[in-house]
């Protein structure tokens, strides 16, 4: 599955590409991943089982969960789908949409079923399948579908029409969500003081400890013993910075600055965005407490004017913006001389 030169530093390297700061849980997944299909190439022509560890991804919305999992895969060139737990949960026909979410990851596969079963499953708001002790209806539908889920994130046969049936055994399960009070919950449980260390002894191995999510967190979050157990690795997405929100803009490959300066190239004329400018956007994103899902639409919002009076006037040939609060400057080219 995987050639000599894709290494676990490969990957991040990879990710560092497109997904912003995050590098504790990059190397997370990036190990897990590369074990994985590692395990594939290595074992998969032996008669024992391949134990499978699937990936639980805490962070909150907006942080880049389903960025780092779309990356990653598409670097693997493996089929890879997402789907909502939400919707899982609020449907009567769970093994339907089980059903239909490995037969999108088939349709990605081409029709190829061995491809597919090497694909990745990525579902997001886990964490809205917890249980409560209150008897909610909803609660007891997530924990319906935290049990209808075990088995193919496991590994079993699953019929998808037709006498076709794809077998979920090699497929990566990554799973991710919010878990929104999950912090004060390890603020009680966790406390790794008392082991007796010296001065040699690495301090860092006891903090990563303490801001390790234990299995008994989950537990007492609403996540079920036998669910939790089926994703031993655990990454956390911290929240972005001003700092992170302003270089998602303008650092990634496909940043949505780069995109708009293609679109502007294209009409003969150069777009100039000044850094404060993504320092603001990012102040209005924290305040919007929605992590990197709202900066696009701010960016569209600050384009939309300029966008629309630059196709009718061939003769701009720069645009500047140096301030959200400052009117753009518009550079002419003159015709006579072709000076700006």
């Amino acid at each position: 599955m995987l050639s000599k030169e894709i290494t676990p530093r490969a990957i991040v390297e990879y990710l560092d590409q497109y997904v912003i700061g995050q590098e504790e849980a990059k190397r997370t997944l990036a190990v897990a991943v590369y074990a994985h299909y590692r395990k594939l190439s290595t074992l998969g022509q032996r008669s024992e089982a391949i134990a499978k560890s699937n990936v639980l991804i805490i962070g909150s919305s907006g942080t880049g969960k389903t960025l780092a999992c779309e990356t990653l895969s598409r670097f693997l060139a493996v089929p890879f789908v997402t789907a909502d737990a939400t919707s899982l949960a609020q449907t009567r026909y769970v093994s339907d949409e089980i059903e239909a979410i490995l037969q999108r990851l088939v349709d990605r596969a081409g029709g190829d079923l061995r491809q597919a079963s090497r694909g990745i499953v990525f579902i997001d708001e886990i964490d809205k399948l917890k249980t409560s002790s209150t008897g909610e209806s909803r609660a007891t539908s997530g924990e319906s579908v935290q049990h209808a889920l075990l088995k193919i994130m496991e590994g079993a046969p699953v019929k998808l029409g037709a006498d076709r049936f794809i077998d979920t055994t090699n497929i990566l399960f990554i799973c991710g969500g919010a878990f929104v009070g999950l912090d004060k919950i390890m603020s009680r449980t966790h406390s790794f003081g008392f082991i007796a260390t010296s001065e040699t002894d690495n301090k860092s191995i006891l903090d990563r400890l303490n801001d390790r999510v234990k299995p008994t967190d989950l537990f007492e979050f609403g996540l079920i013993p036998e669910f939790t157990g089926r994703l031993p690795v655990v990454a956390r997405f911290g929240d972005l910075s001003r700092e992170m929100l302003a270089r998602i803009m303008s650092v990634p490959k496909n940043a949505i600055y780069h995109q708009f300066r293609e679109v502007f190239r294209a009409e003969g004329v150069e777009l100039v965005v000044a850094p404060p400018v993504f320092e603001q956007i990012a102040e209005i994103a924290i305040e919007y407490k929605t992590g990197g899902r709202s900066l696009r639409g701010i960016f569209e919002e600050l384009m939309t004017p300029i966008l629309y009076v630059v196709p009718d006037h061939p003769q701009i040939c720069r645009v500047e913006i140096g301030s959200l609060f400052e009117a753009p400057r518009y550079f002419k080219r003159n015709p006579e001389n072709g000076e700006t």
